[in-house]
């Protein structure tokens, strides 16, 4: 199951059998669809938005009284039959066009949410979070059911956080509360995300951890839980796996350091938003924006809710962090952008400050 963004149209990554899928069910290059409707026939068309929205490969749903996200689902655990009865070990990406706009509500769960006098759009989206949920819990009731679950791993999270600069009722970069900010965010509204990982006899059920992950960890943890060790990439391996942290073995300090690098303007603008370099190490994150060459920094643990820049208190972690991700950014070659004023590039964070 597949939602698109690791390759644009017209590029080998926009289909999911080009990067060693088996099966693509309604994957291409949209980070979003059409429309969630079975009756839009999941497409555009209704809004007079172009056809590269349109969902493919769910034909048979079309015009038909039925969720996106229901149809995915009923896909994936036809799916998931299918490799039950070859009886072969699965891996399963479920990766939901929900909640990505548009904002559509599911006819399932939206009257609920209305009748306790929510915004509209509000109550759209938190149907569409229902739909999601709902999804998931039929995937494990599958599971449970056909007696997988002893030996079957479930790994949830986001892509970004949740949608609040745009699109949503109430106060803009608002709703991710106590969070700043939201998605295309750097703050921590943008960046920090949902995480739960089932994981019978090795993760304790109800326990949780302040140790910090990033998106580029999965590939290793999930090959570790797979037993594989013996394998080769083309690729250099930028993250690490977070196994030790979920079979409660890792005693390293908790001041790894995570990078982001965004050399591009989203469209919209607020709290984090825009061109910019993130790292995070222990307590402490700094932003770099690129437009201007200035810095933010916030220890997280004392102002999670990002209120207070100490870029101009705290000299020295802001000297240190800058020159760490100007190193990093050097070593893997990351691009800046170009001043259009004056054609240069963007100098590096730790070039900028007055040492």
């Amino acid at each position: 199951m597949w939602k698109g963004t690791f390759g644009a149209i017209g590029t080998p990554g926009e289909n999911p059998i080009n990067l060693g899928f088996d099966i693509n069910i309604g994957g291409h290059a949209a980070g979003g669809p059409g429309s969630y409707h079975g009756q839009h026939n999941f497409s555009a068309k209704w809004r007079n938005g172009s056809n590269v929205w349109d969902v493919p490969g769910l034909e048979q749903y079309h015009g038909k009284d039925i969720n996106l996200t229901e149809a995915l689902t009923r896909e994936a655990i036809k799916t998931l039959d299918s490799a039950m009865e070859v009886g072969t070990p699965f891996f399963l990406y479920m990766s939901h066009y929900a909640i990505h706009a548009p904002i559509e509500e599911d006819y399932r769960f939206i009257e609920k949410y209305m009748g306790t006098g929510m915004d509209t759009t509000e109550a759209k989206y938190a149907s569409m979070i229902e739909s999601m949920d709902k999804s998931l819990g039929d995937i494990m009731a599958y599971v449970q059911n056909k007696g997988l679950v002893k030996n079957t791993i479930i790994l949830f999270t986001s892509d970004n956080g949740g949608l609040s600069a745009v699109a949503r009722g109430g106060e803009p970069h608002t709703h991710n509360k106590p969070l700043s900010s939201g998605k295309g965010s750097a703050h921590e509204g943008g960046i920090r995300e949902p995480m739960i990982v089932s994981w019978p006899g090795v993760v304790t059920p109800g326990s949780n951890t302040d140790k910090y992950v990033i998106i580029e960890d999965f590939f290793p943890t999930i090959l570790e839980m797979a037993n594989i060790s013996a394998y080769q990439t083309i690729q250099q391996i930028d993250g690490q796996s977070f196994v030790p942290i979920l079979n409660g073995n890792d005693a390293s300090p908790n001041d790894r350091s995570l990078f982001w690098h965004i050399p591009n303007n989203w469209g919209p603008t607020g709290p984090g938003i825009g061109a910019s370099s993130t790292i995070r190490k222990g307590n402490w994150k700094l932003i770099y924006y690129h437009t201007d060459q200035r810095f933010e920094l916030f220890n997280i643990p004392n102002d999670i809710g990002e209120s207070t820049n100490l870029a101009d208190i705290e000299i020295e972690t802001k000297k240190q962090l800058s020159i760490e991700l100007g190193e990093y950014l050097r070593q893997v070659d990351a691009q800046m952008p170009t001043l259009k004023k004056t054609g240069e590039k963007v100098p590096y964070p730790g070039e900028v400050l007055d040492l």
